[in-house]
């Protein structure tokens, strides 16, 4: 699984540092949807995040009240369900899920624990991305705005991308 990840990763061209919305603009340019992101008050205890399918394009709810890198890792578990195109379940359209027009959603992925193989999987994906931006962070000179100095720093094995 990682070797997949870590594949269909290099093929969109992103560099560090890793900004999760573009991640999510060129994973929906590539599967031709968009990936919209919400924040959200989700009440306590329940989930940290959502992916909500609707007619128009997949929404990712994240939990708002918590700090950024933790925002990054609720939406990339979610994406970390797009990339292993796990099913979620129809919708019940009296429970719906805050900031989704009524009759909007089609299918939601929510889980509260990680006591099954597809949320291990969406955890391992949310863990191999940020571990490989915080990584590349800290030990990569940054990229050098002059095209011949860039050219230099890749001649030098200056290596950005995915681990």
């Amino acid at each position: 699984m990682e070797r997949r990840l870590r594949q269909e990763l290099r093929e969109l061209g992103i560099q560090p540092p890793l900004d999760v919305a573009a991640l999510c603009k060129a994973l929906g340019t590539k599967w031709g949807r968009d990936i919209e992101l919400q924040p959200a008050p989700l009440p306590q205890p329940g989930p940290l995040g959502l992916l909500v399918e609707t007619p128009e394009a997949d929404v990712i709810l994240y939990q708002e009240e918590t700090t950024r890198l933790h925002q990054d890792h609720i939406i990339l578990h979610e994406i970390g369900h797009m990339l292993a195109h796990h099913e979620g379940g129809s919708v019940d359209p009296d429970a719906m899920v805050p900031r989704v027009e009524p009759g909007g959603a089609h299918k939601v992925l929510r889980r509260c624990s990680y006591d099954d193989q597809k949320e291990c999987d969406a955890e391992l994906v949310a863990t191999i991305i940020l571990e490989w931006a915080l990584v590349l962070d800290n030990v990569t000179a940054p990229l050098s705005a002059d095209p011949s100095v860039r050219q230099v720093q890749a001649a030098l094995g200056d290596y950005r991308g995915w681990l």
